[in-house]
């Protein structure tokens, strides 16, 4: 028998006969909105986390605040089950499922990378009436490159117009597309409802809950690989955060075992070592982790105290350091600048309102967002921050503002890169479901915005358009797509490759009202401009000058006053008695206003408003600069 440091092997102290073969980690991918988090939801009720999910409602793992209002799932995380079977074939068996939940959308691809590299096995899961999805190829390329073999579960067969056949085809297709072999190709099929609880390899059999669902993992997923009397690897492929311990690096043992209180050595990017400890270990269990004395290769954990520890590092053996393959992942695709607010409202709402503020905050994000990059902006006051997509972005500037930030950012650009001598820009691939009366409309849009319509297949009264584009011509199309389409459109879109630039060529239809005095707005204004344009704002609202207060009727921009009051007369007036009645103002989250910019505008982002304005609030120094660009472009041409 071996041991380390004394402990003896992990199974004579707990009992289990062969540990290492008795667990399984498998990752769960998906597109948005097809149901994996309900579906684990049902998994840990059915297991020995039952006690812990009692009560706690749907969606246990989604315990961000953003996950909870989107609906959607932003960050990777873990939990831990013991499984025992009741009946068939491993009557009596138990194993331990570490679970690993994944983002579906492409702009958290950097968290569905890392955490892959933990798994042993994936769950695909598939909606039985969209089918395959853009996200659905893009996570599904990730599983396969990592060498994970997918159980394949059509989920949502409640729905009236399911298709569950139709779908297990379009997966086996999907996957020939993307080079599978023939072991993946060989891949099970559940049929499942994670809202009802039951996953079943018969569709009509919903009597055993998810057993069957543990059944397919005991055999298809393989137990973890590992030298377990070898010198430890351990990879810390995630990071979390303890107010006591600071960080906690999250991942998993590929070689030996970590023991508690155990002295380390971290190997880092730049090729360096920094000699540290073990100050807590932790395995997970439930959905919570709980102090253990050690943790043998193949199994998740969680360990406190390393120093300056950061994602991609590999916790090695003191007297034999060996390092593994960093984590890669996807370079960014789209940009912007964050920078200060200079506004005069600035200071009012936020906590954190100094370049140095934001700069602090930013490299806090970046120890473990490895899919962002931060650079310096053109001014000090400045920074060039790009990630995977606008809704990437767009989570960012949202945490930021309900931690007390107050920054305003420019308008998005997409990251353009030189490939073999020719500048290259990203282009996607789009989805769109729309009913068959506005299918007119919604082609219209994808054309306009360079659009390549590649495939249209009717469903059920529905139409499924799919398109490349370019991811330039993505900023800005959904509100135009809802527009043309009445509201009716669904659309996804994912990566797709790297492609010779074209004409930019994307502009806004209509101008903007723009506020030339500063106070609060009031009803008699606005009433007086709603017949040239939509308004943002409401009565009372504050505007400052230079603040867009609404979207013109034609395609240039007004100066208007939306502070005006009306003016005091003894004239007597017939329509005194009238009633006024003024257009509910268009509502314009975050993510909206940052698709609705142009190049010379900002967002200003504070913890309680989001507001549109120029970059140059007064109207003199925006018609000197034009003025001069005129003068430049006229000096260039001659």
């Amino acid at each position: 028998m071996w041991y380390i440091a004394g402990f003896p092997p992990q199974h004579e102290r707990t009992g289990m006969s062969s540990p290492q073969t008795a667990i399984r980690n498998i990752a769960i991918i998906a597109h948005v909105d097809h149901g994996k988090t309900t579906l684990v939801d049902s998994m840990l009720r059915a297991s020995s986390a039952s006690r812990e999910v009692e009560g706690a409602g749907e969606c246990v793992l989604d315990s961000n605040p953003l996950e909870r209002e989107r609906g959607i799932t932003i960050l990777a995380k873990n939990c831990a089950v013991d499984y025992t079977f009741g009946h068939g074939p491993r009557t009596g068996e138990s194993i331990r499922v570490n679970i690993i939940d994944t983002p579906g959308h492409a702009d958290f691809g950097g968290e569905v990378e890392r955490v892959l590299r933990m798994a042993d096995g994936c769950l695909l899961l598939v909606d039985a009436y969209e089918g395959p999805m853009p996200q659905t190829r893009f996570v599904l390329e990730k599983a396969l490159r990592a060498g994970l073999k997918p159980i394949v579960i059509v989920n949502k067969c409640d729905k009236v117009e399911a298709r569950p056949d139709e779908v297990v085809h379009e997966v086996f297709d999907l996957l020939i597309d993307l080079g599978a072999d023939d072991v993946a190709l060989d891949f099970p099929v559940l049929f499942a409802s994670g809202r009802d609880g039951w996953a079943s390899f018969d569709r009509e059999d919903r009597s055993n809950g998810v057993r069957d669902l543990f059944q397919a993992v005991a055999d298809r997923v393989p137990a973890p690989s590992g030298d377990r009397a070898g010198t430890l690897q351990f990879l810390v492929t995630n990071l979390a955060w303890s107010t006591y311990t600071g960080r906690i690096a999250i991942g998993r043992v590929y070689r030996g075992g970590v023991r508690n209180g155990q002295n380390v050595l971290l190997t880092k990017q730049d090729g360096s070592n920094k000699r540290t400890k073990v100050i807590a270990l932790k395995r997970f269990e439930g959905l919570g982790r709980r102090d253990t004395d050690l943790v043998l290769a193949g199994d998740l954990c969680a360990i406190e105290g390393l120093e300056e520890v950061e994602i991609g590092d590999t916790v090695c053996d003191v007297l034999a350091p060996e390092a593994m393959e960093r984590v890669r992942v996807d370079e960014p695709t789209l940009h912007m600048v964050f920078r200060i607010n200079d506004g005069p409202f600035s200071g009012r709402e936020g906590k954190y309102v100094t370049s140095r503020q934001i700069s602090e905050r930013l490299d806090r994000e970046l120890e473990h967002n490895v899919a962002l990059r931060v650079a310096p902006g053109e001014g000090a006051d400045e920074f060039r921050v790009s990630g995977r997509g606008l809704l990437h972005l767009g989570v960012l500037l949202e945490n930021m503002r309900r931690e007390g930030f107050e920054l305003t950012v420019g308008k998005p650009e997409v990251v353009e890169r030189e490939i073999d001598g020719i500048m290259s820009e990203p282009w996607e691939r789009l989805t769109v479901d729309v009913c068959e009366m506005a299918i007119g409309g919604a082609m219209e849009v994808i054309g306009q915005r360079g659009g390549e319509v590649t495939n249209v297949t009717p469903r059920g009264g529905r139409m499924h358009v799919e398109a490349d584009m370019p991811a330039r011509g993505l900023i800005g199309m959904r509100t135009r797509m809802l527009n043309a389409t009445q509201g009716d459109a669904v659309m996804h879109h994912a990566f797709l490759d790297w492609r010779p630039c074209r004409p930019a060529g994307r502009r806004r239809l209509n101008g903007v009202l723009v506020s030339t005095e500063t106070g609060p707005a009031t009803t008699y204004a606005l009433v007086n401009l709603a017949e040239r344009g939509t308004m943002f704002v409401r009565p009372q609202d504050a505007v400052y000058e230079g603040m867009m207060v609404g979207e013109h009727n034609r395609d240039t921009d007004l100066m208007v006053n939306a502070t005006r009051a009306k003016p005091f007369s003894n004239v007597r007036e017939a329509n005194k008695e009238a009633t006024v009645v003024l257009k509910e103002p268009r509502q314009m989250g975050l993510e909206a206003c940052l698709e609705f910019l142009e190049d010379d505008e900002l967002v200003e982002i504070t913890p309680t408003s989001v507001r549109m304005r120029k970059r140059m609030l007064k109207e003199s120094d925006r018609k000197r600069v034009n003025r001069r660009d005129k003068d430049r472009a006229s000096a260039a041409t001659k």
